[in-house]
């Protein structure tokens, strides 16, 4: 049985996030082990004691002590109002790598064309606190209530005007509705309680998780590149390639050869190896990347 002093309780986002969450992890070394009905994922980490929680109460878990960390979208923390331990942003999310946008939204032909026209309105949204605060500070008086989700379909026989969320803005063009104002961009963060962050071997342990995934996220869309490459073109390589930024050269025992090897962005691949060729490079091997320490 592991240490409970040795024992770091996890939040992970059920639902949207749950899979993109998870392969974020395994990028970082943590493998995560899901059964199709349990709610506690089993790792590869012996202290990781993980929980499946949808992201919405993951931060008042985390405020009321429940959990030491997790990972949810600044949005939800933000909406519960709870203080919380900011270990770092994780820039993905559910659809694409774009944040997730809490919108101000109306029918397309709606009177209402900016937040002052909301006095007196009626706002249906699943962000209730979000939404009363974006209110309160602009001084403005509006019966906010809870939506269970379909939200769009609410407006505008049963209310005014929706506070919800989007990536694309796919879905609210398709409804014949329009944005009025963004309340709140969001991104998921790593949090932990304060009294997890108070804990030294807890504090360390979480560092360790948040590097992990921060570096995981910075190899995104990267791969490696190396190759032997005539020491006589060197020159023209750097000069007509500079997205191979500060690549790493070294001699190779046959004279006039070097070994280089490069990180590069994925999407450029394709029309660089076909330009090393021209340049006489051999042996080019392309190879993925999981994580990448700054």
């Amino acid at each position: 049985m592991p240490d409970p002093s040795r024992t770091l309780k996890v939040a992970i986002p059920k639902g949207s996030l749950e899979q993109p969450t998870i392969e974020l992890l395994a990028k970082a070394g943590y493998e995560i082990y899901v059964s199709s009905r349990g709610l506690r994922p089993s790792s590869n980490d012996p202290e990781l004691d993980l929980y499946l929680i949808r992201a919405q109460e993951i931060g008042r878990y985390l405020g009321q002590g429940f959990i030491d960390c997790g990972i949810t979208g600044y949005d939800w923390a933000y909406e519960n109002d709870v203080e919380l331990i900011d270990l770092g942003e994780l820039p993905y999310s559910r659809a694409t790598t774009r944040p997730t946008k809490w919108v101000l939204v109306v029918p397309e032909d709606s009177p209402i064309r900016k937040p002052e026209d909301l006095e007196g309105k009626r706002i249906a949204t699943e962000g209730v606190g979000i939404t009363q605060r974006y209110l309160k500070e602009r001084g403005i008086t509006a019966n906010v209530e809870f939506s269970w989700g379909a939200t769009e379909v609410k407006v505008p026989d049963l209310v005014d005007a929706i506070v919800d969320v989007t990536e694309t803005g796919s879905s609210i063009k398709a409804n014949r509705l329009r944005i009025v104002d963004t309340l709140l961009t969001s991104f998921p963060h790593f949090y932990a309680n304060p009294a997890a962050a108070a804990d030294p071997w807890k504090k360390e342990k979480m560092d360790r998780i948040a590097l992990l995934l921060k570096a995981a996220l910075c190899a995104r869309g990267k791969v490696g590149l190396k190759m032997n490459f005539p020491a006589a073109r060197l020159p023209e390589l750097l000069e007509k390639l500079p997205s191979l930024r500060r690549p790493t050269i070294s001699q190779l025992s046959e004279e006039g050869w070097l070994a280089v090897e490069t990180v590069i962005d994925e999407i450029v691949v394709r029309d660089i190896i076909p330009e090393l060729k021209r340049l006489g490079a051999e042996g080019i091997i392309e190879y993925p990347l999981n994580k990448i320490v700054p």
